[in-house]
């Protein structure tokens, strides 16, 4: 049996022992649009919550639209001409309408990247497209702080916009419950002091900082928050397949109309599996999202529920951009000298977190599980040495060893990682 792992811009064909019994764990058949371009058209005419975008646009002189980062396959090029269109026609001046990458703490998008971010160059001749930068002081206004003591500061070119909006994806994320809605504002646009008072231990230790939990998620109450102190905010909720056509969209105020799009993504996302197993092969959903190690460990987190202590989790990611920030890099040299518990402890009573040393600390939750083992063509012998996991030369070999090390040949295969989260579930 051959499968189809999601690997850079294909995949990566890994062949199975017919002797096993393999489960493959993929999202139900998913609706597609047949008129994306009309879709969007229809959800900013009749938005959640709202009234329409031509109405709220005739009251306002500027807009700031939001869109997420080249990590994100937001189906941008269908999304953003609709708005600026809607905007200008009703009467506002292209030099009015900023788009913001909201990059939170990750790399600029520039040049040829930013291109295909935006992809529509009708856009790009049309209004101001710019990066978030979280670590430039100036760029940020303080709109005071949360109950729980987060200092908020936002990219002031947001904040001070008559009209605010912000588009995205609505997927599972591991320690957000859900990506997308409030999650492009904080930490999308918001100041690095913000962003790394968000992912102290704290709020990433709380057991509701996970997938598909809103309820009760101490990260995603803080984002609401801000989005409170900030004032009206809007929203174009999307979601895609697995081959990343358009299947849902809407528009509207950015917490109802999210919780519209979690609700419809809920019912594909997740797959209720009545067993665990010893041998989990799984990816890190191909391009854009595993073009780094930092977001790889998404797809190390996602299957976790439905692996049995002591199991294996072998993931194939491209990784073609390396680690990832070089604060990252660092973070990952702590857990090679500290181990996992060092490593946790040392992080426990921070008022700020280091940046990027929370992916780590997700890592952990993972490798507290099971072994993690990964099998990427990219990597320099050093990076390979700090990822803190086993790297393997062959998927095939990998799980015919880990078959034979638990004496199982039951194996789950997840195609899509982290786009997909099995559940354990007994009935």
């Amino acid at each position: 049996m051959r499968v189809e792992m999601s690997y850079g811009r294909g995949t990566l064909p890994v062949d199975l022992d017919d002797d096993w019994k393999v489960t493959v764990i993929e999202k139900p058949d998913m609706p597609v649009l047949g008129d994306p371009d009309a879709a969007v058209e229809a959800a900013v005419g009749a938005p959640l919550g709202c009234p329409p975008l031509s109405e709220l646009a005739q009251s306002a002189k500027t807009a700031c639209i939001l869109i997420c980062d080249i990590t994100r396959p937001v189906p941008n090029g269908t999304v953003l001409p609709v708005l600026i269109r809607t905007l200008l026609e009703a009467g506002m001046q292209a030099d009015n309408i900023q788009v913001l990458v909201a990059t939170g703490l990750h790399r600029p998008n520039e040049g040829a990247e930013l291109a295909e971010l935006v992809g529509d160059p009708w856009v790009l001749e049309t209004v101001k497209i710019d990066n978030h930068f979280a670590r430039n002081d100036a760029d940020h206004v303080s709109l005071g702080k949360t109950k729980r003591g987060t200092v908020v500061r936002l990219d002031k070119r947001f904040v001070h916009a008559d009209l605010r909006i912000a588009t995205g994806l609505v997927e599972p994320h591991f320690m957000a419950g859900f990506s997308g809605g409030r999650k492009v504002v904080t930490p999308g646009v918001a100041h690095a002091e913000t962003i790394t008072t968000l992912h102290t231990a704290p709020f990433m230790e709380h057991e509701n900082a996970a997938n598909l939990v809103l309820d009760g998620n101490p990260l995603h109450e803080e984002q609401l928050e801000v989005i409170g102190l900030l004032g009206s905010v809007y929203a174009v909720n999307t979601v895609i397949d697995d081959t990343r056509r358009l299947s849902f969209v809407n528009f509207g105020e950015i917490g109802k109309s999210h919780l519209q799009a979690v609700d419809f993504i809920m019912k594909y996302a997740v797959v209720s599996i009545p067993e665990r197993f010893s041998t989990v092969l799984s990816s890190s959903a191909g391009y854009p999202l595993d073009k780094t190690y930092y977001q790889t460990v998404k797809g190390m987190v996602s299957p976790i529920d439905i692996l049995k202590p002591g199991g294996d989790i072998i993931i194939v990611s491209e990784i073609s951009e390396g680690f990832g920030s070089p604060e990252y890099l660092d973070a990952q040299k702590r857990l090679i000298e500290k181990g996992t518990d060092g490593f946790i402890e040392s992080i426990l009573h921070k008022s700020h977190a280091a940046i990027d040393e929370w992916q780590t600390e997700y890592q952990i939750k993972a490798m507290r599980v099971g072994s993690i083992q990964l099998y990427t063509e990219a990597l320099s012998q050093e990076e390979r040495a700090l990822t803190g996991v086993e790297l393997i030369g062959s998927v095939e070999d990998a799980l015919r060893r880990s078959v034979a090390r638990h004496g199982n040949s039951e194996i789950a295969v997840i195609p899509e990682g982290p786009y997909v989260v099995p559940l354990y579930s007994e009935d």
